[in-house]
């Protein structure tokens, strides 16, 4: 009993808080006209976008909003307006139509389908505003006021109700696009990640495939020698063939997430903005304070993302380890019909003139932890294997400032139909 009511508690406490925001923010209104029966207020505009970010039953949503709101307002009316509750009632109760009417027209047409359809989004919500207010209208007409509606005020009604209606969807897709950018921006940071391990993966494959040949090798010498020891190389070799197999099964996996076509839709620009927000977050934690300057000549949809975001992440990440305590970064992409050539730019400590042609061998590192043991980064060798992957080439500078080039086949990184 008590797992059931805690998994219906969060829905209805949803509820009841859409429903008290939704009556706080209707007290603010406008009254378009002296004496007009229809006010426009924060209400509808506060419900529609709570219903939109927070799936809820939205009729049952709607019919508690629309009581919330008669009774808030009844009991403001008896307690400072010294009004009876059943007149109060009468004046008050087309505003639970409205609610309950809309949030029905909402249920039926299932919003769920259309929010990723902005503009009908939008032109269901604002025809749905129009029916409910008119039922709003004509209860009021009817049992409270004979005031009759003139063509520009329902001109006005009509505008208001688009107005309102396209704001709020314009304010949910906002919110949805920046959601969704976030999301990328993690996908692509784990899928940089697992890039990498894919990449060590790979290595250790060839050097099982080595160990293996070598074994049987072993095992064809030891065979006329010593039929016990060779059975046992030959065993070796078979242990080894099917680790082999397991590392194949798991990079064939890798391999198929960090090509994926899900992320093809990454812009230039939002890369950039992922790498230097991410390495922002590495600054802070180095407690430096260091200056980020992006550029690029055209923006362009990338081919693979997630390998350029891996060697970028590691040429700036680097450069920020480089730096002491205060500096500039620059990154800047200058893409031509045959080139893309990439720079990563820092004012850090330098890299000595000795150093620089043995940088890129494998296992170079500058970097040790506390305990001696040497970085696990992916290190520029590893930068360049990407680099060469995609047939392109590398080279540093290191006199006032450390600069990487990279040069790449421009149909190596852009996309045929940008």
């Amino acid at each position: 009993m008590d797992v059931k009511n805690n998994i219906n508690f969060s829905p209805i406490l949803t509820i009841i808080l859409i429903a008290l925001v939704t009556t706080i923010g209707s007290e603010i209104k406008l009254v378009p006209f002296e004496d007009a029966p229809f006010r426009f207020g924060l209400g509808t505009i506060i419900f529609l976008l709570a219903v939109l970010i927070k799936p809820v039953p939205i009729l049952k949503t709607g019919i508690i909003t629309g009581v919330t709101i008669v009774l808030w307002r009844v009991s403001l009316d008896y307690l400072f307006m010294n009004e009876e509750l059943l007149t109060s009632f009468v004046e008050r109760f087309p505003a639970a139509l409205f609610y309950i009417s809309f949030a029905f027209c909402l249920h039926k047409l299932n919003i769920e389908l259309y929010k990723t359809k902005p503009l009908a989004l939008g032109l269901f919500a604002a025809i749905f505003e129009i029916i409910s207010n008119m039922i709003e209208e004509a209860f009021t007409l009817l049992f409270v006021t004979k005031h009759t509606i003139h063509t520009e005020e329902f001109i006005l009604f009509i505008t208001i109700a688009f107005i309102r209606s396209f704001s709020v969807v314009g304010i949910y897709s906002t919110i949805t696009i920046a959601e969704q950018k976030k999301q990328v921006q993690q996908l692509l940071s784990i899928g940089s990640n697992l890039y990498v391990e894919t990449m060590y993966l790979k290595k250790s494959m060839d050097h099982i495939e080595q160990i293996t040949a070598s074994s049987f090798e072993l095992y064809k010498q030891l065979k006329p020698l010593d039929s016990n020891l060779s059975t046992q190389a030959l065993m070796i070799s078979q242990e080894i063939h099917e680790v082999k197999k397991d590392s194949q099964r798991i990079y064939s996996s890798l391999s198929k997430i960090t090509t994926t076509k899900s992320l093809d839709s990454t812009l230039l620009s939002n890369l950039l903005h992922y790498i230097t927000a991410g390495n922002k977050t590495y600054t802070e934690y180095h407690k430096k304070d260091i200056h980020f300057n992006v550029s690029y000549n055209k923006n362009f949809y990338i081919e693979e993302p997630i390998a350029l975001l891996a060697l970028l992440n590691n040429l700036v990440a680097n450069a920020i380890e480089a730096i002491i305590d205060k500096g500039t970064i620059n990154i800047a992409v200058n893409i031509t019909k045959n080139k893309t050539v990439i720079t990563v730019e820092d004012t850090g400590i330098g890299i000595p003139k000795t150093m620089l042609p043995i940088i890129f061998d494998a296992g170079f590192t500058t970097k040790f932890n506390n305990d001696g043991n040497a970085s696990t980064g992916i290190g520029l060798s590893h930068v360049q294997s990407i680099i060469e992957r995609l047939e392109g080439e590398i080279a540093v500078t290191s006199d006032e400032t450390t600069k990487f080039t990279i040069v790449i086949p421009t149909h190596k990184l852009y996309r045929g139909d940008n």
